[in-house]
């Protein structure tokens, strides 16, 4: 069985999960089934895109697409039209390997155009295997070295609570990258600090470059791990949309609190 934050690879998020539905919502159903539709334009996408470079970390955007879509296409307060403005909010993609999923989404959403796409990872092309964000329209964290993301949510979340800014910081975590010790000391200062305005997401589709997570390094159990350095933690079924709408919109209703959240 997948575990991981949002995906099936089970996912982690640090918030609170829970259906607040009573009765059939036909705006709803609607939302689900657009939401569903971009996941399935991601993975046709990063098939794509891992055809035009012949190679491609494409298990990896697979275990995470309805999480993308999810964050992009309804719970991410964004502006593709201003790219930089200062109240947006923050994406960092720690797991940079599954960017080839991430491009199409920032391209279908407007922040360039897609035919941009079509020369991915060639010479001279901006879009790598790893997202740069000096060259990427719409990223705001250039990854390659695994480990160092939610460091840098912890960071942009504290620069939010000293500029009084109410945007939010979303970290997209591999499983495997979890071994890292820097990891676990940004966990440790996003607790310190009551970061509520931070929101950690794990991938975990049990699997690394090396093999699976478990057989390389345990990191279970995540959940517990997380909350032992003071974080609020949900584990869902990742590739489950409802689940996942319900759970970021909970994290939402304690932006004030001083607590992180973890989805996994």
């Amino acid at each position: 069985e997948f575990r991981r934050v949002l995906f099936r690879s089970r996912i982690m998020t640090m918030t609170v999960p829970g259906d607040r539905r009573t009765d059939p919502d036909p705006d709803r159903a609607a939302l689900l089934d657009r939401l569903a539709d971009r996941a399935r334009f991601i993975r046709l996408e990063t098939v794509r895109l891992a055809r035009i470079a012949g190679a491609g970390h494409y298990t990896s955007t697979f275990s995470c697409a309805e999480i993308l879509s999810t964050l992009f296409y309804h719970q991410m307060n964004i502006r593709p039209s201003e790219p930089r403005w200062a109240d947006r909010d923050r994406f960092v993609m720690s797991k940079g390997h599954a960017a080839i999923g991430w491009y199409p989404v920032l391209a279908d959403l407007g922040y360039f155009p897609a035919s941009e796409l079509d020369d991915f990872t060639r010479l001279g092309s901006p879009f790598g295997d790893h997202p740069d964000m000096r060259k990427v329209i719409g990223a705001d964290f250039s990854s390659g070295s695994l480990g160092h993301g939610l460091s840098i949510g912890v960071g942009m979340a504290l620069a939010a609570r000293v500029q009084r800014r109410q945007h939010r910081v979303y970290v997209l975590l591999g499983d495997g990258e979890l071994c890292e010790g820097q990891i676990w000391e940004a966990a440790m200062a996003a607790a310190h600090h009551g970061l509520g305005n931070l929101v950690a997401i794990v991938d975990r589709n049990q699997l690394c470059i090396d093999g699976r997570t478990e057989d390389v390094m345990a990191v279970e159990p995540i959940d517990d791990r997380f909350g032992a350095f003071g974080w609020e933690t949900h584990r869902i079924d990742g590739h489950d949309l409802n689940a996942l709408v319900d759970t970021f919109a909970r994290s939402e209703e304690h932006t004030s609190e001083l607590q992180s959240r973890g989805l996994i």
